[in-house]
């Protein structure tokens, strides 16, 4: 009889850290729609698992515009180490995924690579977004303004941990914006 109940308390607990782990495991699920004229815009990026290019950012800010082909400019702004470093920008273009309610795209960065773009969560008001990958080793969480409150933020990363995430390697990044409602790019320069 012991025998039983430790077997059966073996597969319960391996049945539970299988649940657990599957949120790791599967597909990352977009929204249902974007309305991209909505979407379109400048997006503060508040915090980030990020890429290389990303790894100490201050001021980053991501803008997307959409082009008459139905493809998105996107221009990634940013300064290096410091509020007061040489601004850099890094231009990419994106393409909508056929049939994703245009939740999904594909975002080509320096002509050779294609990476993966999910909006996984946006607020309804279209105020706030996490943009996310099924490979779960980046993503972005991103507001309208230079900064959200404590309880958007925090609710965004119990979100961003739900997905499947390490919320321990998210880093926020420091957005520092004298004028108000912070930089206003020329249009010129957005996109190539």
């Amino acid at each position: 009889m012991r025998v039983a109940h430790t077997a059966i308390a073996l597969l319960g607990a391996l049945g539970l850290a299988a649940c657990r782990g599957s949120a790791a495991d599967r597909p990352i699920a977009p929204v249902a729609h974007v309305d991209l004229a909505r979407y379109v815009g400048r997006w503060y990026v508040i915090a980030a698992i990020p890429t290389r290019i990303e790894r100490d950012d201050y001021n980053p800010v991501e803008t997307y515009r959409l082009e008459p082909d139905g493809s998105i400019c996107t221009v990634f702004r940013f300064r290096r180490g410091s509020f007061t470093a040489k601004l850099r920008t890094v231009h990419s273009s994106a393409s909508v995924v056929a049939h994703s309610g245009n939740a999904e795209w594909h975002v080509h960065v320096y002509w050779l690579l294609r990476l993966q773009y999910i909006v996984a969560w946006l607020a309804p008001d279209y105020s706030r977004v996490i943009v996310a990958r099924d490979a779960r080793d980046y993503v972005w969480l991103m507001a309208r303004t230079p900064h959200i409150s404590h309880h958007d933020y925090e609710a965004m990363v119990a979100r961003v941990a739900a997905m499947g995430y390490d919320v321990a390697r998210l880093r926020k990044n420091p957005q520092h914006w004298p004028e108000p409602g912070g930089l206003r790019p020329s249009s010129a320069a957005l996109c190539r």
